[in-house]
């Protein structure tokens, strides 16, 4: 599998490749774990998952947004947004368009019954097919006249 990318008028092609751990250089192996420690909360910066898998940070950056687990390559990419929104006819459908328009699919919805003009709303999405940035999306979702707040309540793969 490969994708082309442009950059500064130029094309690289880049490959992928499905690798054994075992045969992989230890460079690449103890970034992945670094990788594992950060995200995992068992380590609080790059300076100390580096430290304690025995890499510099040269390397680490080096091979960190190259190198990644299968695992994470073949699961959907999720995000779970929060609404509190003004109770208004149609708010739903607009909020769902917009969502739509991006290339999201919506995996659930969980709304609140109104209360005092307002309601809750929690959509779990699957990302995997925007077409914009989920920072522009939240921007573009917060501009709706009856949006008082979202919040990003999780992310996942």
């Amino acid at each position: 599998m490969g994708r082309t990318l442009a950059t500064n008028n130029s094309k690289i092609d880049e490959k992928f490749y499905l690798v054994r751990e075992d045969v992989l250089p230890e460079a690449i192996r103890k970034t992945l774990e670094a990788k594992e420690l950060l995200e995992n909360g068992k380590a609080e910066s790059i300076a100390i998952a580096t430290q304690k898998v025995d890499l510099s940070r040269s390397a680490y950056y080096k091979y960190r947004d190259t190198v990644f687990p299968f695992h994470t390559m073949v699961q959907e990419r999720m995000i779970t947004l929060f609404f509190h929104l003004e109770d208004r006819s149609g708010t739903l459908s607009q909020l769902l368009a917009l969502v739509a328009g991006a290339g999201c699919n919506v995996l659930t919805i969980h709304q609140t019954i109104p209360l005092r003009g307002k309601a809750n709303v929690t959509l779990s999405l699957n990302t995997i097919g925007m077409s914009e940035d989920i920072s522009e999306l939240i921007s573009k979702l917060k501009r709706l006249e009856f949006v008082i707040k979202v919040d990003i309540l999780g992310t996942g793969a």
